[in-house]
């Protein structure tokens, strides 16, 4: 499983990123976790505002921080 988390850095963003993490640990998934912050790769996925997840090549999530609970769902 590949998950990137598409975002500036900000403190959204970095939140983000940690319930990814937390998500991922708590079910134990063999996952890969990318952090891209680089805004001509982040426009390739058609993305127009940040935080983004993506889960496997499908935009599962944008411009909020979702929680580890949905997170959990979207990764399961």
């Amino acid at each position: 499983m590949n998950i990137k988390v598409l975002g500036s850095g900000c403190a959204n963003c970095k939140k983000l990123l940690e319930n990814v993490k937390e998500a991922v640990q708590s079910l134990q998934k063999d996952a890969t976790v990318d952090y891209i912050q680089d805004w001509k790769e982040i426009a390739t996925y058609g993305l127009l505002r940040t935080p983004g997840l993506i889960v496997d090549q499908k935009i599962v999530s944008y411009g909020r921080v979702p929680t580890v609970e949905e997170i959990k769902n979207w990764i399961k």
